[in-house]
C-alpha cells in the first residue's frame, strides 16, 4: 500500500500544476463599477472592448446589458440592471443587488476607465494566444486523416495575424486637425515618390498619370490573350517598383518605405530562373533566347554581370511554387509582410491558383469567385496593391476588332466584381503577323507592310475598369525581342 502511495505521489509531482488563464477580476470589477456610477465611462472603452473580452461570465453579461442600455439612451445603474439578471444569481455568497451595489461602491474613477479597459483587452488577447497554442498542440496529436501539417500552419498563421491586426485603441472619432496632418503627410509622401503619385509608380509615366500609381488595398487585374505580353508587363512593373525602393528606419525601429516598394512575386507558371532571365533580358537589351544559348559576346556578359549584381540587392522576392491554394498564398504573403515587409504583390496568374476543396467541388466559377474575393480581402488586410494576371476567353479571336472587353474575362462575373482596376494588354502587331498575305499579291502585301510599320513596336494598355479614375487606353512601346515595355516616344504619343 505504501508503495502505491509513493507511485501516486511521484505521478502527481510529475504532472504540471494547473495554471489559470491570465485574467484580472479586480480590473473587471473596477471598470464595471465606474460605468455603473458614471455611464460616460462606457464610451471610453466601447470602441475596442466587447463582452467576450471579460474573463468572468457574469461580467460579460453585465457589460453586455450595460452596452444595450447605454446605446438605447437609457441609464445603466444597479437598479436598472438587476431586473435583467437571474434572481437566483449568487457569487461569493452575494445576491444580484448586493453584487451590483458592491461594484458601484468600489468603482474606480472615470479617468482610469480606459486604462482598465486596455488591461482587460490585453489579458483577453493573451488567452486567445493560449487557445491557439492549445489548438495547435491538440490538432498535431489528433490530426484528421484529410488534414496536412501545411494546412495547420496556414490556419495558425491566419489566426495569429487576425489577433495582431485587430483591437487597436486608436479607433473612433479624431480631431479634424489629425485628419489634416494625415492628409499633409500623404501629400508629402506623394511628393517624395517618383512622379508625385499617391500610389506606387509603375515606371510607365502615361499609365501612372491615368491611375495615380498602384493604390494600397486595390486588387488590380491584368488580363490578355497568350502572346500579348501580360507577364512581361507585370515583371516590368515589379522590377521598376523594387528598383525605386528607398527605406527609412523610423523611431520605433521598423523600416518604412519612402519610395518604390518591396515586391513579392508568385510565379505559378514560370520558374524563378526563367523570370530572372526575362528581367536580365529586359534590362540589358539582350534577347533571352541568346542568353539561354550562350550566344553572347564578352561585352554582353559584362552587361549581364552588372545587372545581376544590381538584381541581387533589390527587395524582390520570388515564390515559384506551382499549384498553390489561395490559403497558402495568403499565408506566405502575410509571412513576407511580417518578416521582410511587402508593398506590392504580383500573382502570375489567377487561373493557376486553387480554391478550397469545397469550392472546387462546386465548379470552377465558384472556385474563381472564392479566389478573387480572398485576394481582394488580402489586399485590404495587408494594405497593399495586388496585381493579379488573368487569361481571357477565346471569344476574343472570333471578333474583327480583337481588343478585349470586360466580358472576355474568364469567369468574368467574380473577377470584374471584385477588381478595383481591370487592365487589358493588347498588341495589334501580334495579330498583324498572323494576317501576312502571299508576296504574289503585291497590292495586299504592300498594304500589309505599310500597316506593319504603323503597329510595329506598339502596345496598348486598356483600362477597362477603375473605381477611382477614368477608363481609356494608354499607348506604350514594346520590344518583343527582350519583352520590355516602355513609355511611348513623345513624337508618337497621341493627345488625351
Amino acid at each position: 500500500m505504501a508503495q502505491i502511495d509513493s507511485i501516486a505521489r511521484k505521478q502527481a509531482a510529475a504532472e504540471p500544476a494547473f495554471r489559470a488563464p491570465p485574467h484580472n477580476i479586480e480590473a473587471e470589477q473596477a471598470l464595471l463599477g465606474a460605468i455603473l456610477v458614471n455611464n460616460e465611462a462606457f464610451y471610453r472603452v466601447s470602441d475596442f472592448l466587447e463582452p467576450k473580452h471579460f474573463f468572468e461570465p457574469i461580467h460579460q453579461r453585465i457589460f453586455e446589458l450595460v452596452a444595450g442600455l447605454v446605446r438605447a439612451g437609457k441609464i445603466a445603474t444597479p437598479v436598472t440592471l438587476k431586473t435583467f439578471l437571474p434572481t437566483d444569481f449568487d457569487i461569493a455568497g452575494l445576491s444580484v443587488n448586493q453584487y451590483l451595489a458592491r461594484l458601484a461602491a468600489e468603482a474606480t474613477t472615470i479617468i482610469n476607465a480606459e486604462d482598465y479597459g486596455r488591461t482587460i483587452y490585453d489579458l483577453s488577447v493573451r488567452r486567445d494566444l493560449i487557445t491557439i497554442g492549445e489548438d495547435m498542440v491538440n490538432l498535431a496529436y489528433d490530426a484528421p486523416v484529410d488534414s496536412t501539417p501545411a494546412s495547420h500552419i496556414e490556419d495558425a498563421e491566419r489566426r495569429l495575424y487576425e489577433i495582431a491586426e485587430t483591437g487597436r485603441y486608436d479607433s473612433g472619432f479624431q480631431r479634424f486637425a489629425q485628419a489634416l496632418t494625415t492628409a499633409v503627410d500623404m501629400a508629402a509622401h506623394a511628393y517624395q515618390r517618383d512622379g508625385g503619385l499617391s500610389g506606387l509608380a509603375t515606371g510607365l509615366t502615361d499609365l501612372d498619370t491615368r491611375m495615380g500609381g498602384l493604390q494600397p488595398s486595390d486588387l488590380i487585374i491584368l488580363a490578355g490573350r497568350p502572346g500579348m505580353g501580360k507577364t512581361a508587363l507585370a515583371t516590368n512593373v515589379a522590377y521598376n517598383v523594387a528598383r525605386a525602393w528607398i527605406g527609412e528606419v523610423r523611431a520605433d525601429g521598423h523600416m518604412a518605405t519612402v519610395n518604390g516598394g518591396i515586391v513579392g512575386f508568385f510565379s505559378l507558371e514560370m520558374s524563378a530562373e526563367q523570370l530572372a532571365t526575362r528581367i536580365i533580358a529586359e534590362q540589358t537589351g539582350i534577347p533571352s533566347n541568346k542568353i539561354r544559348r550562350g550566344a553572347i559576346e564578352e561585352s554582353d556578359f559584362e552587361k549581364i554581370k552588372d545587372v545581376s549584381i544590381e538584381l541581387q540587392n533589390l527587395p524582390f522576392y520570388v515564390d515559384e511554387t506551382g499549384g498553390l491554394s489561395i490559403g497558402q498564398l495568403a499565408a506566405r504573403a502575410r509571412r513576407l509582410k511580417r518578416q521582410r515587409g511587402l508593398d506590392l504583390l504580383v500573382v502570375d496568374y489567377l487561373q493557376l491558383l486553387q480554391g478550397s476543396s469545397q469550392r472546387a467541388s462546386e465548379g470552377r466559377v465558384h472556385e474563381i469567385t472564392e479566389i478573387t474575393t480572398r485576394l481582394k480581402a488580402l489586399a485590404k488586410e495587408l494594405n497593399i496593391p495586388i496585381l493579379a494576371l488573368s487569361q481571357l476567353s477565346r471569344q476574343v479571336e472570333g471578333r474583327d476588332d480583337k481588343r478585349p472587353q470586360l466580358s472576355d474575362l474568364r469567369e468574368s462575373g467574380s473577377i470584374e466584381q471584385d477588381a478595383d482596376v481591370v487592365l487589358f494588354v493588347f498588341r495589334e502587331e501580334y495579330y498583324h503577323q498572323m494576317r501576312k498575305p502571299t508576296e504574289a499579291n503585291r497590292e495586299k502585301f504592300a498594304e500589309w507592310l505599310a500597316e506593319g510599320e504603323r503597329v510595329e513596336g506598339k502596345a496598348e494598355v486598356i483600362i477597362g475598369k477603375q473605381r477611382h479614375g477614368p477608363t481609356g487606353t494608354v499607348d506604350l512601346q514594346f520590344d518583343a525581342a527582350v519583352t520590355r515595355f516602355a513609355n511611348l516616344d513623345s513624337a508618337h504619343q497621341p493627345s488625351f
